[in-house]
């Protein structure tokens, strides 16, 4: 077949290699003319049933299936079962046409169905393309709202292909909302899986291309080297790139390897509650990924520019605070625990006071040279952690500045500031774990709030310090009580992706043994630590607004049954001119706290928006003399008002005010639940498998092929729960989610019990049974209450895409003379089609049916042809913003352009932008020829 050919519509039949198959999607290929339409199928004859396969219409002879061929076979199951399941399974498996914006999937999972958790998969659905970065606070649940879009893209048949990228140490937490959830799985490409896909595929085979949907670490996934090839060679329906933030940096691995992604995808989605750094241009950058026609100047460019690709809500926001209900509590007061200096650390205070920010005691003046003036600080900072983080930080530095294990000064290092460090840390060797005023307070806290031997509370302690972590660790349990097993340290260096997973994985469950769950600031992005845990103590303070409200985000958030109670523990000291806990930290923690509740985000009070940049600005001006207040508050710092890009970190962003709930479209169904439907194919395709069941789940031996789809799951799942010996599964959204609080008190959070949503594999796979079931080309009769036979039929155009188009469900009857179309589910409605239908098994002479086929197809084909134009109009409709945008922006980027090299070559990147995005909307328009299928004929009883 020609590549200027129609695409087979999803669902089509066709014959190759002396096989039938069912297509399942159909897309040009990057040289269509030699290989023409790449066609991904699914077997249905016998030799080849539910094997998965890809054609290629330039290589293979792909022989459509004509619908005037079909074959009517009578249907002699109870009830006619088997028609209706067919009839059903053909609705779920024809995927909503292009011009369908409204969501369809809003009710099907479990999940609270807030409104505003729907409002980025009614803005994706908007789009050219499904592209948005999802801006939301922490806690307000973007991984649901990631989990509702896949949802949608699936039922389009937009989502056969999926990569969800994320940092290494939520995973496993993604993989599991998404399937528990959603029932939606993924395979989990970490550590273990890329070590079973080695297993499992043949050497050099693409691992991406062998899991449809997967989830991969994106320092795992950044490798070029090992994955660049197979990540150009792909493409997908569906992109997700989780923390996005981390992107920005122009030129560094993640960004390269999220510019190849954005290119190979149809939908890309970002999720960052940070979402920028302040920088005009890298900020464009990012949102070229989603549109590369969206902004004209890169360092000039208003937020409605990019009101069709971002969306930001804060706990603050009237729709988010409507909903919310008692599902997240507010949060308690951000207390200051002060911790007094001992003489011990009174006699370093000093010493980092004189010597090293003043200059004192020295001959020659400051200790550090002007390059290395902001060295103090780092000092200040490590032990305003601990003596031990401080300890680290000296030796680190005296083994830079010395040769070896000699103790020689290198060539060009101070002596001045040599000297003053091993002064430093002899004073810093005479503190004992006795004399830390912050350990000991830690310990206070943690007693005053429940935490110790024989006591269910638990607490999570956040330090930027791994030394400090380490030495809590080894110190802190003896004192309440506690055994090393009800202690837990997550740190990024020298841990494992498995081993971070189960940690975090553990302190979610109820039956945990753990009481203190010490952390750095690896945990402080994405991590859900709220599930058991509403304390949380910070040892040290970052000098960051931005990482604070991050850390107080593990246990701040939707889902949190509890006040969340946060304290801080702050270094105080008498030392004249002193740079302690009051000085910095104490001030930032208050700031954090009033920047939530008054504006529900700390991000944008500084004007900076990374947690580094916040934090050097601030150091520059303590060096400057300002005090933190006067930084803060300084010209141009958070100035929201006047600073677009401050006003990106607000609030409704994306949201028009007082915007109503999003329309529901409707989809057809011929079963009244998607639990009627699986009871009903179980017993009819399935009579050999064995469901017991209690009324609220049902539970049997998953057969082979079920087992095979179930496969993508992690396997230590399948096998604690046992779930391909004994799959258990449930429709009623209670009982969901009471087996999903279940698990948290057992010794792994993934239920035993799975819900089920229409994308679960069980449906899919007795979606295929019900659809094999049939022979090539055939069209069941059943008995209705109709006057004269009416003729189901199925009718779809699609674009070069492969995506349906134009989707039309006639019923034709008044054949041969006056053939007359309606809606098919009117028709069946009037026909009693439905679980009471009763069949005789009567047979019946179905010559005379037979002839009416080819009127039938010849009707529907009309029909179809005159709904096109409709259809046509509502298309053009949307794709006419889009088309006025891009001319819009060809017109304003090519404006006083002009003839030097510099601009010719702007030009030329126009130029083709224009044509890619151009070729884009020419492929959503409709093309080719109809697909046509004759479902099933309803015929009288006489």
């Amino acid at each position: 077949m020609a590549a200027e050919s129609s695409p087979f519509a999803p669902g089509a039949r066709i014959e190759v290699r002396d096989a039938e198959w069912m297509v399942r999607t159909c897309i040009p290929t990057n040289h269509p003319d030699e290989d023409g339409y790449m066609v991904r199928a699914v077997g249905v004859s016998e030799f080849v049933r539910e094997e998965d396969a890809v054609f290629f219409t330039g290589i293979d002879d792909v022989r459509p299936l004509r619908p005037e061929d079909t074959v009517l076979v009578p249907d002699d199951s109870a009830r006619f079962a088997q028609s209706r399941l067919y009839l059903e399974s053909v609705l779920r498996r024809t995927p909503l046409p292009q011009s369908e914006r409204r969501l369809a999937m809003t009710d099907k999972f479990l999940l609270d169905e807030h409104v505003y958790q729907q409002r980025p998969a009614e803005l994706a659905l908007q789009g050219l393309r499904p592209r948005l970065l999802i801006a939301d606070v922490v806690g307000l649940g973007k991984t649901l709202e990631i989990g509702l879009i896949l949802a949608e893209l699936i039922r389009r048949g937009r989502g056969e292909r999926i990569l969800v990228v994320t940092p290494q140490q939520v995973l496993e937490q993604f993989q599991q909302e998404l399937w528990t959830r959603f029932a939606i799985p993924l395979v989990r490409l970490d550590s273990v899986g890329l070590e079973r896909v080695q297993r499992e595929i043949p050497a050099g085979r693409n691992p991406f291309l062998y899991f449809k949907r997967a989830i991969i670490s994106v320092d795992t996934l950044k490798n070029q080297g090992k994955y660049g090839q197979h990540l150009r060679n792909m493409t997908w329906d569906a992109v997700v790139i989780d923390e996005s933030h981390n992107l920005i940096n122009e030129g560094n691995l993640r960004n390269r390897l999220a510019k190849l992604l954005a290119a190979q995808t149809d939908a890309l989605l970002l999720a960052s509650a940070t979402p920028h750094n302040g920088n005009a241009r890298s900020f464009a950058e990012l949102i070229r990924m989603l549109d590369p026609a969206a902004i004209v100047d890169p360092e000039n460019y208003s937020a409605d520019d990019i009101a069709h690709l971002y969306i930001r809500r804060t706990k603050v926001n009237p729709e988010v605070r409507e909903q919310m209900g008692d599902k997240w509590p507010d949060r308690g007061p951000s207390e200051s625990v002060y911790c007094a200096a001992t003489p011990a650390e009174e006699a370093v205070f000093d010493e980092l006071t004189r010597v090293w920010l003043r200059g004192e005691g020295r001959e020659g003046g400051p200790v550090v040279r002007r390059e290395r003036r902001l060295f103090p600080y780092t000092l200040i900072k490590a032990f305003l952690s601990s003596h031990r983080a401080l300890a680290t930080t000296i030796d680190n530095r005296l083994a830079s500045m010395t040769v070896g294990s000699t103790g020689k000064l290198k060539d060009g290092q101070d002596e001045r500031e040599f000297g003053a460090l091993k002064d430093l840390k002899q004073l810093v060797e005479r503190i004992s774990d006795a004399d830390s005023a912050k350990r000991a307070a830690l310990i206070e806290q943690l007693k005053d709030i429940g935490v110790g031997k024989g006591q269910k509370t638990r607490a999570v302690v956040f330090s930027e310090s791994i030394p400090t972590l380490e030495w809590l660790v080894e110190t802190v349990p003896a004192e309440l009580g506690l055994k090393s097993d009800q202690i837990a340290l997550l740190k990024g260096n020298g841990m494992s992706d498995q081993e971070q997973q189960r940690i975090i994985d553990d302190f979610a469950l109820e039956d945990s043994k753990v009481r203190i769950f010490f952390t750095s600031d690896i945990a402080s992005e994405g991590v859900n630590l709220h599930r058991q845990c509403h304390h949380l103590i910070h040892y040290d303070l970052p000098w960051s607004l931005i990482r604070i409200e991050q850390r107080n985000g593990r246990i701040d958030r939707y889902g949190q049954e509890h006040e969340p109670q946060f304290k801080a523990l702050i270094h105080t000291s008498q030392v004249e001119g002193v740079t302690d806990d009051r000085t910095v930290a104490e001030k930032l923690l208050k700031r954090e706290e009033q920047a939530h509740r008054s504006l529900g985000t700390a991000e944008a009070v500084t004007g900076e928006f990374s947690a580094k940049k916040e934090e050097d600005r601030l150091i520059h001006d303590l060096l400057t003399g300002r005090s933190v207040d006067e930084s803060l508050d300084r010209p141009g710092a958070g100035d929201v008002e006047d600073d677009w890009m401050g006003h990106l970190y607000g609030d409704g962003v994306g949201v028009p005010e007082h915007a109503a709930a999003p329309e529901i479209a409707p989809v057809p169904r011929l079963f009244d639940s998607t639990e009627a439907f699986v009871r009903t194919a179980l017993e009819t395709v399935c009579p050999e498998v064995q469901v017991d069941e209690d009324g609220t789940m049902l539970a049997f031996e998953p057969p082979a092929d079920l087992k095979h789809r179930l496969s993508v799951l992690p396997a230590s799942y399948l096998k604690k729960r046992k779930v391909t010996e004994r799959m258990r599964v449930t429709f009623d959204k209670q009982h969901g989610e009471e087996k999903r609080e279940e698990a948290r008190q057992t010794e792994t959070s993934w239920p035993e019990t799975a819900y089920v949503s229409d994308l679960h594999p069980m449906v899919e796979w007795l979606v295929d049974k019900v659809q094999v079931r049939l022979h090539r080309q055939q069209a069941p009769v059943i008995t209705g209450r109709v006057d004269s036979p009416v003729f189901l039929v199925q009718g779809i155009y699609s674009n070069e895409l492969g995506q349906p188009t134009v989707v039309e469900w006639m019923a034709v009857g008044g054949l041969p003379d006056q053939p007359q179309v309606e809606d098919m589910f009117d028709v069946l409605r009037r026909a009693e089609v439905g679980p009471e239908m009763i069949n005789t098994g009567t047979p019946s002479d179905l010559e005379p049916l037979q002839k009416l086929v080819e009127p039938a197809v010849r009707a529907a084909r009309e029909h179809l042809d005159t709904c096109r134009a409709d259809y046509d109009e509502r298309i053009e409709e949307q794709l006419a913003q889009p088309e006025q945008q891009l001319r819009q922006w060809q017109q304003l980027s090519l404006e006083g352009i002009g003839a030097d090299p510099r601009s010719e070559r702007r030009r030329r990147e126009v130029d083709a932008t224009v044509a890619e995005q151009e070729r884009l909307m020419k492929k959503m328009r409709t093309n080719g020829e109809p697909l046509l299928r004759i479902l099933a004929v309803v015929k009288g009883a006489s």
